[in-house]
């Protein structure tokens, strides 16, 4: 049961890192990403909603994907710092090229580039590595997960 709590704990902390960062960086104008209102509208059309629901979908994500990192962490022998930020490049790396570019498929109220806008889809696609919200979306993606590995790795070590 401890080993399950402090992966609980290690993924809360690491996924507010995570969203943090990604939210701070929109703010600063680096990105137009706003992962919140994205996550969000996944479960409601309300967008003031979306923002604050889009957290917790975000956190609920994170669990599972700690469990994941303590997986590979206990099957390589223990958790560092280090290990943590080189699985959270792979992890950026993956959430840029294949989640992001893949959401308008599955995503009810995103746009895809083929067809564009329509009363129901209100989102932006992402496009490859979240290009459509602009140059640095890559950078500051990548950064956010190398991040959320990193404290992962510290936490669970």
């Amino acid at each position: 049961m401890d080993a399950i709590l402090r992966v609980l704990i290690a993924g809360l902390v690491a996924t507010i890192v995570l969203t943090v960062v990604l939210r701070g960086s929109q703010l600063m104008g680096l990105t137009r990403m706003d992962l919140p209102l994205i996550l969000g509208l996944w479960v409601t059309r309300d967008r003031e909603r979306a923002k604050f629901a889009g957290i917790f979908v975000h956190i609920l994500v994170g669990w599972p994907l700690a469990a994941i990192y303590a997986g590979v962490f206990w099957l390589l022998g223990g958790a560092s710092w280090w290990l943590g930020a080189l699985l959270g490049l792979g992890h950026g790396a993956f959430v840029l090229l294949g989640v992001l570019p893949g959401l308008p498929g599955v995503h009810p109220r995103m746009a895809s580039e083929r067809t564009g806008p329509d009363p129901t889809r209100h989102l932006q696609p992402p496009g490859l590595a979240g290009l459509n919200y602009g140059r640095r979306t890559a950078v500051v993606t990548i950064i956010g997960h190398v991040l959320f590995g990193l404290v992962l790795g510290v936490l669970l070590r």
